[in-house]
């Protein structure tokens, strides 16, 4: 048996191309979800290359105290999701305990999902090519979500690697990734914002140095943006 790494809430977005990555590269994964008997949560997961003989789903949930012992047991290495105040106790906790940690932090991820439904980010992203209110024109922070996932598998093989790392591909006005659609998938009927009355917003980058040491090679928008769309349709999430 391989080495064995954790994934906490393995059915979500970044977490199932975690699991999916990690089983390419021979790992034995240990995931939890919050319900087995779900097979929207569970399927994709299940039909993984190598999921037959290295993944083992558990069932677990962060209100019930010990609900992750089981999944962690054995472990080498554990993923796990944080908001902003979560980190900083947690950073505080290795600190005392002397263990390593490492925090990725993605922009707007984008890519194609694995689940079969559609989920918060997917969400987004169609909100951003229909033209709904619901999405804030203006500068984003785009990251593919197979890098986000390959780059928590490079950080944990990279002994050297420590502290924070910023996932970013491409900084861009979302009228411009219209336009990137556009010309990819011209029968889209992308809904155009008028830019007339928006705010100016300061150009800026995220600097890739830190991401690259890791062995990140950022995939093109144009790349994510067309993988995205066609992934959306194939699952009949899209329409044009």
């Amino acid at each position: 048996m391989g080495k064995v790494v954790c994934v906490t809430g393995a059915s979500g977005y970044i977490a199932s191309w975690l699991v999916k990555l990690l089983l390419l590269r021979g790992y034995t994964v240990k995931a939890t979800v919050r319900n087995l008997s779900d097979p929207q949560k569970v399927a994709h997961l299940m039909a993984l290359e190598g999921a037959d003989e290295r993944l083992h789903l558990y069932e677990a949930n962060l209100l019930e105290e010990g609900s992750f012992d089981s999944a962690v047991d054995g472990c080498e290495a554990m993923v796990y999701s944080l908001k902003t105040l979560a980190e900083k106790a947690t950073w505080e906790f290795v600190e005392e305990n002397g263990l390593d940690l490492v925090t990725l932090h993605p922009g707007f991820v984008i890519g194609p999902p694995l689940q079969p439904t559609l989920n918060l980010t997917s969400e987004a992203f169609l909100n951003l090519i229909n033209g709904k209110e619901l999405f804030s024109d203006g500068v984003y922070r785009y990251v593919d979500v197979r890098d986000v996932a390959l780059a928590h598998i490079l950080a944990f093989e990279n002994p050297s690697a420590s502290g924070r790392y910023c996932l970013v591909g491409r900084v861009t006005h979302s009228s411009e990734v219209r336009a990137i659609l556009t010309e990819s998938f011209p029968s889209l009927n992308l809904h155009a914002k008028s830019t007339e009355n928006l705010p100016a917003r300061p150009a800026y980058q995220v600097s890739k140095e830190k991401a690259k040491i890791l062995g990140i090679n950022f995939t093109r928008l144009e790349v994510s943006l067309k993988d995205t769309v066609e992934c959306l349709k194939e699952k009949n999430l899209l329409s044009f």
